[in-house]
């Protein structure tokens, strides 16, 4: 089995600094498993790892979309392993570095986009649209969204139409990646969890957002304000949506900065409850306890050790 480890926990914990001792430890290479760290550009707002910082360390899945295109959690899955691949068969060590738990999971277990239970309203507004206007125009409205599975459903089977345009209505992810999603790997995963006290990671959240202003996160989000319409995916991300009203005068600066750190301490909340319940990590907090962060290399060091 391909040995993997994974560093998660919430935004702002320390996350990119441990990986970097670790890769340099362990001979790591990273990949990232963050969802806006794969935009072009978007840099500030991101905390995006610097050239610097990397002290050498290869990244990947980073600055690989511009700001306008979709990166799906299946887009995520199949360049990952294709990247742990790679690294495993140079006799590297990969490791995968984010707060996007959602990405980890799908890599790790692989994820019936969906799942099992259609949403009642959803399916009776297709219904509908069927009855109303026909299979042509449900197979075409599929073809809109995800134009593979359109190539691969028959406009007649108007079922499994039907059920492709609820997986995308009720996700946000094409029917047609939940094969890419379901293709398990035979992987070793070491998952670490990094967290400390609440007001110890909310005051560094807030410091983080401080500091990111004083670096020129404002101009990154007027770009991102300007090129995108709210739709898009960049357009969501946290550090960027909260000073679209400053730019339509709705808001002062002072409130859409206080908007950002807001956010940005919910979103480490959801983080963590979302790593609890659905990744079981190993949990070490290397801000009040920095004996910890050999005891990281020691648990490495043994699992390595560990033939599987």
């Amino acid at each position: 089995m391909i040995k993997v480890l994974a560093i998660v926990g919430p935004t702002a914990v320390g996350k990119t600094e441990l990986s970097i001792n670790i890769a340099k430890a362990f001979n790591g290479e990273v990949i990232s498993g963050d969802s806006m760290q794969v935009y072009r550009g978007l840099d500030i707002g991101t905390a995006k790892i610097s050239d610097k910082e990397k002290q050498g360390v290869p990244h990947f899945l980073i600055n690989i979309r511009d700001i306008g295109q979709r990166f799906s959690v299946a887009d995520f899955v199949v360049e990952a392993k294709k990247k742990i691949k790679e690294i495993s068969q140079r006799n590297h060590l990969p490791l995968i570095v984010g707060g996007t738990g959602f990405y980890l999971q799908a890599l790790q277990d692989g994820l019936n986009l969906g799942g099992d239970k259609y949403d009642s309203t959803i399916r009776n507004n297709l219904l509908a649209e069927l009855k109303n206007k026909g299979p042509l125009s449900l197979h075409q409205r599929l073809a809109s969204l995800d134009l593979q599975a359109a190539n691969n459903i028959p406009a007649n089977n108007s079922r499994r139409v039907i059920r492709a345009l609820e997986v995308f209505l009720k996700t946000g992810h094409k029917f047609s990646e939940q094969k890419q999603l379901n293709q398990n790997e035979p992987y070793d995963f070491f998952i670490i969890g990094l967290n400390t006290s609440r007001d110890i990671l909310y005051s560094r959240i807030n410091k983080r957002v401080d500091i990111m202003m004083a670096d020129g996160l404002l101009k990154e989000a007027k770009l991102v304000y300007q090129e995108l319409s709210p739709d898009k995916q960049a357009a969501k991300g946290i550090g960027y949506r909260e000073f679209f009203p400053y730019f339509d005068g709705k808001i002062d600066l002072n409130k859409a900065v206080d908007n950002v750190k807001k956010d940005s301490r919910h979103y480490a909340k959801r983080q963590l409850t979302w790593f609890r319940n659905k990744t079981k990590p190993v949990w070490y907090d290397v801000i009040l306890h920095h004996e910890e962060k050999k005891q990281i290399l020691a648990d490495i060091s043994n699992w390595l050790c560990d033939k599987k």
